[in-house]
């Protein structure tokens, strides 16, 4: 079944959405292993500048369990912009055209100004959630003198702060659905459209109203693979955001007439 909803008084159209079945995003990981394959050392390229990137910050942030916190949780909420380059190799190896990485780079000069206003976006959702974060933690005291380690396991285990955990991950489930609903298709519509950020962001909370189960389902694989990379100090992310990355412009192709 297709939908397809026009708004010519707001100077713009939306793309007709397909409704997929539950098993779909299945099958969007294999596809995104093909295109792995097909583009080995530009896909494993940005995954280890994923991986070293995020190591860094979190080597930075270290002494400050609020802000390791911030950058494995914020992570989820950047990444869809992060992997605009992934989407623009397998867009061409679509068109059976091969990029090197830096070529992979000009998607951000294409639609350069949608993709910065949808960054700008994700910047205020994620200082909001650092805000938030910081003052959630501060209601529990200092750390000073214990490890993040020690600290974080004592909040999650400890059960002296229960009301207040469970309202920081209500509060930032909301706030990661809320954002995969915008950025589900709207990254790569971007990028293989020329679109402006409001009609990607609208088809593809469209995307998400038509298909809830299936897009569910594809946001807790996201999650689930990504905090496997991240129990591997981040190098599994080498492989699992290419992965994920090529993944994600398949769901786009699939779910977008």
């Amino acid at each position: 079944m297709k939908l397809s909803h026009d708004f010519p008084e707001r100077g713009f159209a939306l793309p007709t959405i397909r409704r997929v079945p539950l098993d779909r995003p299945l099958r969007w990981l294999r596809a995104g292993w093909h295109d792995l394959r097909a583009n080995p050392l530009p896909s494993l390229a940005y995954g280890l500048l994923f991986a070293l990137g995020g190591d860094l910050i979190l080597l930075a942030a270290i002494d400050s369990p609020h802000l390791v916190t911030v950058a494995v949780s914020g992570f989820f909420l950047v990444a869809p912009l992060l992997a605009a380059g992934l989407y623009e190799l397998s867009r061409c190896a679509g068109r059976g055209e091969r990029l090197f990485f830096i070529d992979s780079l000009r998607v951000f000069r294409s639609n350069g100004e949608s993709l910065a206003l949808f960054g700008l976006l994700l910047a205020f959702v994620a200082m909001f959630w650092e805000r938030f974060t910081a003052i959630a933690f501060s209601l529990l005291g200092g750390s000073g003198g214990v490890s993040t380690g020690a600290y974080l396991y004592d909040l999650v285990f400890g059960g002296e702060h229960v009301a207040l955990l469970a309202t920081w991950l209500a509060l930032g489930g909301v706030l990661a659905l809320f954002v995969f609903a915008l950025a589900v298709i709207s990254v790569p519509m971007m990028v293989d459209r020329d679109a402006d950020i409001a009609t990607a962001m609208l088809a593809s909370l469209r995307a998400c109203q038509a298909n809830p189960a299936p897009l569910l389902l594809w946001a807790g694989l996201i999650v689930g693979l990504t905090l496997i990379g991240f129990a591997t100090l981040l190098f599994g992310l080498v492989v699992l955001m290419p992965l994920l990355g090529h993944a994600s412009w398949h769901a786009y192709r699939d779910l977008v007439e």
